[in-house]
């Protein structure tokens, strides 16, 4: 239910967003405009939102003859997470690491890159998927692929109203300095919706994959190298696509200052404490 709470929340959010910039490109003519866009997006969203993402990384699907080792690993947790089994993808990148997506656990994915089954041990890959499994058990997966969407649509719609001016609710020329101002505060806005949810989100996911897995010290342990390794190799399709970072279980941008300050991730060394925590208990 409050997952479920949360969706909401974030559907209105992103549409008063859309409103908004809305307003400031066509005014009150804008405003229902975009109305009827955000309307359409949500629903777009919801249904195909996970396509779109896995199209974004060049996600190629595999089964028990292309990739047997990781597919039945997943098949394992999925029973032990009581979980229907879900779609799995590989990415061909060296960048380590993973996301589950989609809107249910009947129609979910979960996919990792080719780098990550390179870099860390069958174990500590069993933790990564594990915590990916966590995602879908506890229904959040579409939060994180909603957010993914809508923000970059956002970021696209300001970039709108940017170079193509705007018209304020009596329909005259809109300063341009507010065109400026939306530009930038818009897409942050965005983020800050994905940061309100992210942060909490990855912590109960890490302690549902060690309770799935039933081994807190291997995704402790996977967590360290993937940060270690994802630090001098940032994620091709996450910089293309930095809307998309925070389904990741590790941060995938490179680079600092805004990006970090206002990461959707909580730090490596919280995360691995409390894994450890749990497995000293």
């Amino acid at each position: 239910m409050f997952n479920l709470l949360k969706t909401a929340v974030l559907m209105a959010a992103i549409t008063a967003l859309f409103m908004a910039i809305g307003a400031l490109i066509g005014g009150r003519a804008g405003m229902m405009v975009a109305l009827v866009v955000a309307v359409g997006m949500n629903f777009f969203s919801y249904w195909f939102s996970d396509k779109m993402v896995l199209r974004m990384y060049n996600a190629q699907e595999v089964d028990e003859r292309s990739a047997p080792q990781f597919y039945r690993m997943v098949h394992d947790l999925a029973q032990r997470a009581q979980l229907p089994m879900p779609r799995v993808y590989l990415i061909n990148e060296d960048a380590p690491n993973a996301f589950a997506t989609g809107r249910n656990p009947e129609h979910a994915a979960v996919a990792a890159t080719t780098g990550i089954l390179r870099v860390l041990s069958e174990r500590e890959l069993r933790g990564v998927m594990a915590h990916e499994l966590a995602h879908v058990r506890h229904r959040d997966i579409l939060i994180s692929t909603i957010s993914a969407t809508m923000a970059g649509a956002i970021s696209m719609l300001a970039n709108f109203a940017m170079f193509f001016g705007g018209r304020d609710s009596e329909g005259r020329p809109q300063n341009p300095i507010v065109g400026l101002l939306v530009m930038l505060l818009a897409p942050l806005a965005a983020s800050l919706i994905q940061m309100a949810i992210s942060r909490a989100r990855e912590f109960e996911a890490d302690r549902g994959g060690a309770e799935i897995s039933g081994d807190p010290q291997a995704l402790a342990s996977a967590l360290q190298k993937i940060h270690r390794y994802a630090q001098g190799m940032p994620l091709e399709a996450a910089e293309r696509h930095p809307e998309t970072a925070q389904m990741m279980i590790m941060n995938p941008l490179s680079g600092g200052g805004l990006r970090g300050l206002f990461s959707t991730h909580p730090s490596t060394e919280e995360r691995v404490a409390r894994l450890l925590a749990m497995q000293a208990a």
